[in-house]
This record gives C-alpha cells, sequence and structure tokens, in this order.
C-alpha cells in the first residue's frame, strides 16, 4: 500500500489512536497527529470528533487545537464555524505563534487576505515586539506575514525587513513571495520552468515547516547517568558510545549538518534505560541490538518527547549543562 494513499492514512490514525490508548500521558500530541492523518484520509468529521474530544478535557495546547479545528472545519463547509473560533482564538490573544500562523493561512487559503494580514500584525505586535532573539515559530510567522503582504502589494514595513533579515534561504523573500512568479508556471521555456521549481523548492526547504503536525527529525540523547548505567549493562553498545563527549559532540554535529542540508523540524529526545528496556521488551528484542537505537528514538519523537533544536543562544543548552546555547554546544553556530 502506498504511503500517501487514503487508506494508509486511516490506518496510521488507527494506529496513533492504539498508541495513545496505550500511553495516556501523551494522549494529546499523538490525537493531533491522528486528526492530521484523517483529514489527509479525508474523513474531515473524523479529525473534528477528535479535535472535540481533546477540547472537552484540559488541554495543553487549547489554542493550537481550535486553530486547527477552524482549519479542518471551513476545508468542508462550515465556514460560519471556522470564523467564529477564528475569532475566539485572536481574542485570546495566544502567546505562542503557531495558533495565529494556523488562523492567518486559514483565511489567507479561502481569499481572506485582508484578514489574514491584520491576524498576523496582532500576532507579531504580541510576539516580536521588544524581543531580542524571536523562536523559530514566530521567525515562521513574519515570513507568513511577509508572503501575505507581499500579496497585497503592502510596502515593507519594520517586521517584513526582519523577516528578510532572518531568511536563511539563498533567494531572497521578495522574489520568493513575488505573485508574478506564477505566471513563469504558463511559460514553454525549459529554463524559466526550472528556475521556478528551483524558487518553489527553496521556499519549500526554508519557511514551510510544519507547526502542531511535525513528525521531528530527532537525535537521541543519553544524560550521562543514563549512559553509564546503558554501557554498564550493555556494553555491546560501547562502539556506538565510545564516551559520554564523543556522544554529546555526535548530537550537535549530526543536527549540524541535517540543518545544513535543508531538513526542517530538528529535534532532541531525551533517553531513559528504563524506557529503552521497555521498548525493547515490546518489540521482543534485548537492548544490546544496536539497531533498536533509531526505531527507539523515532518512537520518543511520535510521542511528543522531542525538544526543539536549536534552542536560543540564551536558552539553556540541551545538554543539561548549566550554561546556556550560546556559551556551550551553540558556541560557533553563528559564524
Amino acid at each position: 500500500m502506498r504511503s500517501d494513499t487514503p487508506a494508509a492514512h486511516t490506518a496510521e490514525a488507527d494506529r496513533l489512536l492504539r498508541t495513545a490508548a496505550q500511553y495516556p500521558g501523551d494522549r494529546e500530541p499523538l490525537l493531533l497527529q491522528a486528526a492530521a492523518h484523517l483529514e489527509l484520509a479525508d474523513d474531515r468529521p473524523g479529525a473534528t470528533a477528535l479535535y472535540d474530544d481533546l477540547l472537552a478535557g484540559d488541554p495543553a495546547a487549547p489554542h493550537l487545537i481550535r486553530a486547527l479545528k477552524a482549519a479542518n472545519l471551513w476545508e468542508y463547509g462550515h465556514e460560519a464555524e471556522a470564523r467564529a473560533i477564528i475569532d475566539g482564538v485572536r481574542r485570546a490573544r495566544p502567546s505562542e505563534a503557531p495558533p495565529w500562523e494556523i488562523a492567518a493561512e486559514t483565511l489567507e487559503a479561502h481569499d481572506e487576505l485582508e484578514e489574514a494580514e491584520a491576524t498576523l500584525t496582532e500576532a507579531a505586535t504580541l510576539l516580536a515586539t521588544d524581543t531580542p532573539e524571536l523562536p523559530h515559530p514566530t521567525i515562521s510567522l513574519l515570513t507568513t506575514r511577509h508572503r501575505v503582504r507581499r500579496m497585497l502589494a503592502r510596502d515593507h514595513d519594520t517586521w517584513d525587513t526582519l523577516a528578510d533579515r532572518l531568511h536563511p534561504g539563498p533567494i531572497p523573500l521578495d522574489e520568493l513571495h513575488d505573485p508574478k512568479r506564477l505566471w513563469s508556471l504558463g511559460s514553454d521555456d525549459p529554463a524559466e520552468l526550472q528556475a521556478e521549481i528551483t524558487r518553489l523548492r527553496a521556499e519549500l526547504g526554508t519557511y514551510r515547516t510544519a507547526l502542531s503536525r511535525p513528525f521531528p527529525v530527532a537525535v537521541l540523547h543519553w544524560p550521562e547517568p543514563e549512559l553509564t548505567e546503558l554501557l554498564a549493562s550493555y556494553p555491546e553498545l560501547e562502539t556506538e558510545y565510545p564516551t559520554y563527549r564523543a556522544h554529546l559532540t555526535d548530537i550537535e554535529a549530526s543536527l549540524r549538518e541535517l540543518a545544513a542540508a535543508g531538513t526542517p523540524n530538528l529535534g532532541i529526545v531525551r533517553a531513559t534505560v528504563p524506557s529503552y528496556e521497555a521498548f525493547a521488551a515490546s518489540e521482543t528484542s534485548s537492548p544490546a541490538n544496536a539497531d533498536l537505537l533509531p526505531q527507539y528514538t523515532t518512537t520518543l519523537a511520535a510521542r511528543a518527547r522531542a525538544v526543539p533544536w536549536p534552542p536560543l543562544t540564551t536558552a539553556p543548552c540541551w545538554c543539561g549543562s548549566e550554561r546556556t546555547y550560546g556559551e556551550c554546544h551553540g558556541a560557533g553556530s553563528q559564524e
């Protein structure tokens, strides 16, 4: 079965629901992933039912769930309800960027560009004012705002200039977000078509990262006491982890290599020996089997245990030291 068919997405949603029943502590992120797969399977009422199930409890991210529900409802004819939910999200003024961006992109998708721009400007005023270092979700929001304003032919303002400066790709945002560039898709000139493909690839690779539905590309981190216990119990794994210092160096190097290759949505998952042993038992395998390590990493990431990488340079380093990321493993990352 192809992985992108409706049946495959329905099967994956069912698997995630079974996993949520097995791991109630991870129920919210697993149900969000299941809802995303149901949307891809075109079972939008089923996705709405999962969002309602989450909202009936005490979710950790209620504004995000409401924004996702609104986006889903609008896609199958419930425009009035979707608008009401988006208005509610805006009135609540969430302190995280994803609910704002999802609400704005929903409006944009239905040709409500003025309202999308107003939503993104409200968010920028709240989240990007007097903030010395912006987190990645807020940078993504500013990039989306730049695109919407470009479509509206608005002159650059301070936040547009900031979005330009923070954009990491080789093609400027003004070119990526130029509505006229789509005209080249009707060209018979192979060179023009290839240039447009290059632009689109750059756009997809730099700022269209998923917000709430990410499946992070994660790297496994064993804190020093856990690694010591792991190697004492399973010395066969010493070839994977010769020293703790080398382990930390490999993590940072691997993540920087992935980032340089354009891989979005990177993260780090923290391992423990008991959870790894439980995972090995569930796979009817031995923890000494090094082939289990990538599967264990993927399972933790799927259960929303990944911490986004890179942290802000002023945030604590992912390794657990008492230094900031910029002073520790992030040193030299801006060079």
